[in-house]
């Protein structure tokens, strides 16, 4: 077996561990936070954590109301000209915390006097050097190059980050059932979905609200574990002109869990079949089929930490399937440090 489906096995364990020891420093975090609430939250990240920004963009937002803007590094690093950060919580996701911009971000919010906070997997970085508050994500070393358990960590430390912020007792219990969801889930079916997928050269990979960042997550992994050329989209997006790609050399991924975004997504996937355009779908209640990625029901905020699952394990049975060295798939280096 690959260092990468060995990785993508221990996701459930990992997360039960993060959900356990990180409990006291995100709660001591949170309290801070309700003593001096954030007039707005800006996130850092690159690659896999940036999708984990866009997931906790959406969660802060639903679940406590907070605004969330994506940093722009290189205001910090390359112009000199960092925004005035009055009230704002400044976080950065890392799974090396070793990214130099990311840092800088992080770095010149505490000068500011603004509160900082380093999610991560090495809480000795630079990145957590930098911060008033550590979440450390716990995974263990990732050695494949695509992250997996550092992605799905990253999201249950966001998630409950943003559960101890509202403070309600039925988002926390929800929150502790997701390492077993994601058990789950690692057991549902792919193989039929690779078969489907295996002549594909292109596709879209369209999510909405939560899983707007599992779009981005799976074009990601499907890209740089298949060479494939995927694109991430909300649905409203792609209806909105890049709709004419869709046809039958360029298919559609699509992620439905139950809830307000399924009905948009099922809207596109008709547009999809309009133009003959060929479609996989992540949704809870399928039938295991071609065309199908059954999902785990999860509720709505945490569904994004599965939904991602079958979507590690389609990237992963593409790239095997043509003959790509899944651990360290065209020479990518596992940490690689921008400025």
């Amino acid at each position: 077996m690959s260092i990468l489906r060995e990785e993508i096995a221990e996701q459930p364990a990992v997360l039960e561990r993060l959900l356990r020891e990180q409990a006291p420093a995100i709660e001591e975090l949170a309290a801070r936070l309700r003593a001096e609430p954030p007039r707005f939250a800006l996130i850092a990240a690159r690659g896999s954590s940036d999708n984990a920004a866009r997931y906790a963009q959406h969660v802060l937002g639903h679940l406590c109301r907070i605004p969330v803007a994506l940093a722009t590094p290189s205001l910090h690093t390359l112009y000199g000209t960092p925004p005035r950060l009055e009230g704002a919580l400044v976080i950065g996701i890392s799974q090396s915390g070793a990214s130099p911009d990311v840092t800088s971000v992080l770095a010149d919010a505490a000068e500011q006097g603004q509160v900082t906070v380093a999610i991560t997997n090495e809480p000795g970085s630079p990145m957590a050097a930098a911060a008033h508050h550590v979440i450390g994500l716990g995974t263990g070393a990732e050695r494949s190059v695509a992250a997996t358990k550092t992605y799905t960590a990253s999201l249950a430390a966001t998630a409950a980050l943003a559960a101890a912020l509202a403070g309600s007792p039925h988002l926390r219990e929800e929150l502790q059932a997701v390492p077993d969801a994601v058990a789950a889930q690692l057991e549902q079916p792919v193989d039929a979905a690779v078969e489907l997928a295996a002549p594909w050269q292109r596709c879209a990979v369209v999510g909405r609200g939560a899983n707007y960042a599992t779009a981005f997550e799976a074009a990601l992994k499907v890209k740089e574990l298949t060479g494939i050329a995927a694109e991430a989209h909300s649905p409203p997006d792609l209806l909105h002109g890049p709709v004419a790609v869709l046809g039958p050399h360029h298919p559609v991924l699509a992620f439905a869990p139950a809830g307000v975004t399924a009905q948009g997504v099922a809207e596109l996937l008709r547009e999809a079949r309009r133009r003959d355009a060929p479609a996989l779908l992540a949704a809870p209640g399928l039938e295991p089929a071609p065309a199908h990625l059954p999902l785990v029901p999860m509720p709505d905020w945490t569904s994004p930490i599965g939904a991602v699952v079958p979507a590690q394990r389609l990237a992963a049975g593409l790239a095997e399937r043509r003959g790509i060295e899944v651990d360290r798939p065209f020479g990518l280096s596992k940490v690689t440090e921008t400025t």
